[in-house]
């Protein structure tokens, strides 16, 4: 590459046809190509060899192609293709010097590149120059005559009418005045473009489709160089502003954006040397393309490493993020124009479908942190509505009232959360989100109603039982004729008052009828369910409860003190009564009645194993069947049955069996008292001791020693049935007082000893006083044990 002040140069193309690459991309770079747009022109020149094109170029445009040497002889001096960018003309304009043609350098046969290089100046140009002489105007033969045919055959390949200027600049002009060489000129013109051979489609097609054909003339370089200055600098000005509508550049209506000039520059050599025809409308769109493609790839990949867009998904991970939708679109949107800009002038459908897929795979990029700001928000308004309804219902809220309120209000905040995430590239529907939080706070609203109502439900079946279970054991271990009939008053009370307040609780919840009659009914069942509950304990513990009503009715009187049995009770009533009191209490406990129902339980229990006169007589009848051997009462259904006439039956056996002792031990202590009454001999004895203990008599009164002997047996004999309470001993019968007496016997006789043996060493009393003192103490201690002892007699 070639630079000098005010102009770059590059050979874009070599001598043998080698489109060079990296020196044009270098050479763009360095004029700053790619921010022209389409604010350029392409100006080429074409000519025979060392017909001073490179002069003509230089001193028109002040670049600085290579000039023929021409005291060194005339040769080719320009090869291949040059590229320049002129100095000081606006818009930037590019100008390319082609090779000579008619050169000897090549040879007559070797026109391939002559016509490859033609192509391609027309196919990119807006301009171009054919330099010829002035003497060959009007020959038949002349030089310029190849050139044009080749120009013209060349465009035919283009297959699409592109009006380029084609500027004929005369060189060296004699005398002969312009306007009558220009005739002369358009008329060899028009002749050689009708002998061209065309397409069928453009046969009729006019020159003036393809080219907008100009004449202008110079002066000899060489003989009047002042004067061939003058008119160069006439002739630049027409190339100020050439692109401007009326301007100097044809229609440019296959114009490529600057930015893709190297790129279409080589795919149209690359198809000129494969000898293919080509469309300049479809390589425009291949450039476009192509080139669309690279700044949309460039703009993701700078997306991506965007500090703006890292830091926002950063926040994104680590937490909610405000303003995100706003902040994005920002990021987006300037990416976007960014490739708008660089795209805007390519093909406008390629341009709007490589945008189309940049914003699609830039959306498919955010889409994730867009997902993930959408589930903070999601979660924070499921954390809010929780906090906000658990307080609602702590300060007492309705439920209904307080999970409607909590609900509009959180999901009114999430429509507005959900709109500030949204970005105005892409129209992303939030629906899927919102519907997974409102199927997240009915769950939990559902599971909060199922925690409340299981508290409710447990709070008002816990005063239930604590109210019923209690009272009605209470009221079944005292079971008499009205107990069930209490049961059901307080049965009846508490159901009412807890259903009454479980009714008020759940007016609070927007709940179905059907529903609150269910909760209703249940709790109703289950204050059913303690009293059944606790009947059936007591049934199971009924012959524990019967034995101990009879021990009570038994062993105790009206006043409730313990019976003496002395005797004079009537055992058999006392019997019988405590008997039927604990039939009573079986009877009461055989079936549960919560209902208005009548039964004949207790008769038929009375009849069956009360009434002994009617049992004897069913004993006697063969055909007489016992009503308790069944399993089921008449009329009473089994859920109601807590005792069965067999299990009765059962029962009762059990209990006279168990309550047979106490019966037996109450005749015994009878018999024992009468014994214990009845310590005298009879009358006949007595007398009968008299006379035949007459003489034993007369002894005893004969002698006063015996007498005291006989006292003093008398006194230990008394103390000792005192010590030993022998009447008490017999009152539980005949053999065991015996035998409680006989190990009693000898401590209290050595306890009697004892002590008569510490009153014989005892002081006397010095004083009289004092003695009796003592003796109305010991007088006043003995007084007890004269009365007891009186009383025991």
């Amino acid at each position: 590459m070639d630079k000098s002040e005010g102009c770059c140069s590059v050979q874009l193309i070599d001598g043998d046809g080698i489109y060079n690459v990296s020196g044009i991309d270098h050479f763009i770079k360095d004029v700053k190509l790619a921010d022209c747009g389409l604010s350029y022109a392409v100006v080429s020149i074409m000519g025979p060899q060392s017909s001073g094109k490179s002069t003509l170029l230089n001193h028109l445009f002040g670049t600085n192609f290579m000039e023929m040497d021409a005291f060194k002889g005339r040769s080719q001096t320009t090869k291949g293709i040059w590229l320049a960018r002129c100095a000081g003309i606006e818009p930037c304009t590019l100008v390319m010097d082609l090779e000579g043609t008619d050169g000897r350098e090549r040879g007559e046969d070797d026109t391939a590149f002559e016509k490859q290089s033609a192509l391609f100046a027309l196919a990119i140009s807006d301009i171009v120059l054919i330099n010829m002489w002035c003497h060959d105007i009007g020959r038949e033969q002349a030089a310029n005559k190849p050139l044009l045919k080749t120009v013209f055959q060349v465009m035919m390949r283009l297959f699409s009418p592109r009006k380029t200027t084609m500027l004929f600049v005369i060189r060296d002009k004699t005398r002969t005045p312009l306007e009558n060489l220009e005739p002369v000129l358009r008329e060899d013109i028009q002749k050689i473009w009708d002998s061209v051979p065309k397409p069928e489609a453009h046969k009729e097609t006019p020159l003036s489709d393809f080219f907008n054909v100009e004449v202008v003339a110079l002066s000899s370089y060489e003989e009047k160089e002042e004067q061939f200055k003058e008119q160069i600098a006439s002739l630049r000005q027409r190339f100020m502003h050439s692109i401007a509508p009326g301007g100097l550049a044809g229609d440019r209506r296959g114009v490529i954006p600057a930015s893709g000039f190297a790129f279409s520059a080589d795919q149209i050599w690359r198809v000129i040397k494969e000898n293919k025809d080509l469309d300049l409308p479809a390589h425009k769109v291949m450039v476009a393309t192509v080139r669309c493609e690279e700044i949309a790839n460039e703009k993701f990949a700078h997306f991506i490493t965007n500090e703006d867009w890292r830091r926002l998904d950063e926040e994104v991970q680590a937490g909610p993020v405000s303003n995100f939708g706003k902040r994005l679109t920002t990021i987006l949107g300037s990416c976007l124009s960014e490739y708008d800009g660089e795209a805007t002038f390519f093909d406008e459908g390629v341009r709007s479908s490589k945008r189309q897929q940049l914003e699609e795979k830039l959306l498919q990029l955010v889409n994730p942190a867009f997902q993930d700001v959408l589930g903070h928000i999601r979660w924070g308004m499921l954390e809010k509505f929780k906090a906000s309804f658990d307080k609602a219902l702590g300060i007492g809220e309705g439920f209904s009232s307080a999970s409607q309120d909590w609900f509009k209000a959180c999901m009114t905040q999430f429509d507005e959360e959900c709109a500030g995430a949204i970005i105005e590239q892409a129209n992303w529907d939030t629906s899927k989100v919102r519907d997974k939080l409102v199927r997240d706070i009915e769950a939990h609203i559902s599971s909060v109603r199922t925690s409340k109502l299981s508290e409710l439900t447990s709070l008002y079946e816990s005063k239930v039982h604590e109210a019923l279970s209690e009272p009605v054991e209470a009221l079944l271990e005292g079971a008499n004729d009205e107990t069930w009939t209490t049961v059901k008053k307080l049965h009846r009370r508490e159901t009412e008052s807890a259903v009454s307040g479980l009714s008020s609780a759940l007016a609070g919840f927007d709940m179905e009828e059907e529903t609150r009659d269910r909760m209703v009914k249940s709790l109703q069942d289950y204050s059913r369910g303690v009293i059944e509950t606790k009947a059936k304990e007591e049934a199971g513990r009924v012959l524990m409860r019967m034995k101990e009503r009879f021990a009570t009715i038994f062993s105790h009187d009206s006043d409730s003190m313990p019976r003496v049995w002395t005797g004079k009770e009537d055992l058999r009533a006392i019997t019988k009564s405590a008997r039927s009191a604990s039939l009573k209490l079986l009877s009461v406990m055989a079936v549960i009645r919560l209902g208005d129902e009548p039964d004949n339980i207790e008769k038929t229990l009375n009849v069956a194993l009360l009434d002994s006169t009617k049992n004897e007589a069913s004993k006697k009848s063969i055909t007489t069947s016992d009503p308790l051997a069944s399993s089921t009462w008449d009329e009473i259904p089994s859920s109601r049955t807590l005792i069965t006439p067999v299990q009765c039956k059962s029962i009762w056996r059990q209990f006279k069996t168990e309550t047979e002792y106490t019966v037996t031990q109450a005749i015994s202590a009878q018999e024992a008292n009468r014994r214990g009454n009845n310590w005298l001999p009879p009358p006949w004895a007595i007398l009968a001791l008299i006379v035949l203990g007459f003489n034993e008599f007369m002894t005893l009164l004969r002698n006063p020693l015996y007498l005291g002997v006989i006292f003093v047996a008398f006194l230990l004999a008394k103390a000792l049935w005192t010590q030993l309470d022998i009447p008490g001993e017999f009152r539980n019968g005949a053999l065991p007082g015996l035998i409680s007496i006989s190990a009693k016997f000898v401590p209290t006789v050595m306890n009697l000893i004892k002590n008569l043996a510490a009153q014989g060493e005892a002081p006397p009393a010095a004083n009289p006083e004092n003695r009796r003192s003592s003796n109305n103490t010991s007088s006043s201690e003995n007084q007890p044990d004269h009365k007891s002892s009186s009383k025991e007699d």
